[in-house]
C-alpha cells in the first residue's frame, strides 16, 4: 500500500514562494514548475527510500529528491510521507527549516 502525502504548511509556502518569483518572468514556467514538483512529489510513496538521505541531518527518514536547481525535502513517517519543505539547491539548511 502507497503511503499518503502530506503537505507541512511551510513546504506549501516553499513551493508559493517559488512559483510566484517565475511568475515575474512567466506565468507559463511558473505553473510548469509546479505542475513537475508536484509530479515528482507524486512518485515519493512508489519507492520513498529512494530519495537520498539529507546530508546536513543524516537521518534516514529525512530525505530529499531533486527536480532542476531545487530540493524537495520529505520526512518518512509510518503511514505517510511529509513534504517538509522545498527549497532552491544553494540554500543551506536551517534547523528552523525542518
Amino acid at each position: 500500500m502507497a503511503l499518503k502525502i502530506i503537505w507541512a504548511p511551510q513546504a506549501a509556502s516553499n513551493l508559493e514562494e517559488i512559483c510566484d518569483y517565475i511568475s515575474r518572468d512567466s506565468e507559463y514556467y511558473a505553473a510548469h514548475f509546479a505542475q513537475k514538483i508536484i509530479d515528482t512529489i507524486k512518485e515519493i510513496p512508489n519507492f520513498p527510500g529512494g530519495g537520498r538521505v539529507v546530508p546536513e541531518y543524516n537521518d534516514e527518514n529525512l530525505r530529499e529528491k531533486i527536480y532542476g536547481n531545487y530540493r524537495i525535502i520529505y520526512r518518512i513517517k509510518t503511514d505517510t510521507i511529509e513534504i517538509a519543505a522545498i527549497c532552491h539547491g544553494n540554500r543551506l539548511l536551517e534547523n528552523a527549516f525542518l
